[in-house]
């Protein structure tokens, strides 16, 4: 029988490009390879918005341009191997995309094919970049911080339940930005005065027993900067739910799913940007030249239905900073 590891390298490996008709490409057209730590199927409307943010640079798949697809199906380990086969196949830009690690594995696979990323972090702290205005070598991209949004988040569930004595905190501990993500959230918590309760989960049953640890206890969960998450969002929303447990995340698919509060970036936008920077290293531009493409729009959105499920008041002040309110 054949194990879930193998399953899923034969996933990852050429057999899973996605989609199929990437396969048939014409002779000459460039390749772009796009190398994700996130399963096929999570998330596709990020696939379209990168390739969204090619077509407003003039690149359209299948057309002028090929993109050949990785996919790590949420195995870190799977990455370096697939970042291989794109350098192998001598892609002229790879876009590395969905959490830290691909990052990681395309900067180890090659220093002279062009990297644009999506990060959740400082890609100067991260080692990525020399700098946010002049990258300097091959790897350039999109930083929206996520993780450091931690220390706002708790905040945001401090001024809404100001008797919770204990925060929980879910990430995911194949992402090396958990560390600083962590340290932040301790500081915060020591700052309001609050007990944190760190949880670690990397696969479905995983989270099953990461929340049913929690057993009621905790005031409200707060979702990791990781994306993994973002394709659980039904089975997390709907185990705090039914604990009475309000879920604080980062993107707008948690709180239409449920989510009390999210505060983050638009992910659409931030990958149809990292498309653009694509398109232009393909058009001729260095990615030593193109300063990182930093966030600057954040968004607040509440859930007045979930609010209302939980017997929750939310502050008034805090309601009129929403950007939107889902009845």
């Amino acid at each position: 029988m054949i194990g879930r590891r193998e399953f899923i390298m034969a996933l990852g490996g050429a057999a899973a490009t996605w989609p199929i008709a990437a396969r048939a490409q014409q002779p000459g057209l460039p390749v772009v390879g796009y190398l994700s730590s996130l399963g096929r199927n999570d998330r596709p409307n990020l696939v379209d918005a990168f390739r969204r943010g090619l077509g407003e640079a003039g690149y359209v798949e299948g057309r002028n341009v090929a993109i050949d697809y990785r996919f790590g199906e949420n195995e870190p380990s799977l990455l370096p191997a697939l970042a291989g086969e794109l350098v192998a196949r001598k892609v002229a830009v790879i876009a590395a995309t969905g959490s830290t690690n691909p990052i990681l594995a395309a900067k180890g696979a090659t220093a002279a094919i062009p990297i644009v990323f999506t990060f959740g972090g400082d890609p100067v702290q991260a080692g990525f970049v020399a700098s946010l205005n002049r990258p300097g070598g091959n790897i350039t991209g999109v930083t929206f911080y996520a993780s450091s949004l931690v220390g706002k988040l708790m905040r945001l569930v401090h001024e809404i339940r100001p008797d919770a004595m204990v925060i929980a905190l879910l990430q995911n501990p194949t992402d090396p930005l958990t560390g600083p993500e962590r340290s932040d959230a301790r500081e915060a918590a020591r700052t309001l005065g609050v007990r944190l309760d760190v949880l670690n989960a990397s696969t479905p049953s995983e989270i099953d027993a990461a929340l049913a640890s929690l057993q009621g206890r905790a005031g409200a969960l707060i979702m990791g900067a990781n994306p993994y998450f973002n394709g659980r969002r039904q089975q997390i929303v709907a185990l705090a739910m039914r604990d009475r447990i309000p879920v604080v995340a980062r993107t707008r698919d948690f709180a239409a799913e449920g989510a009390l509060v999210t505060y983050g970036n638009d992910a659409f936008d931030l990958y149809r940007r990292a498309g653009l920077y694509v398109g232009r290293i393909l058009k001729g531009e260095k990615p030593a030249d193109l300063p990182i493409d930093q966030a600057t729009r954040f968004e607040l959105v509440i859930n007045l239905g979930t609010a209302k499920t939980l017997g929750l008041a939310i502050p008034a002040d805090v309601l009129a900073t929403a950007d939107e309110v889902i009845e």
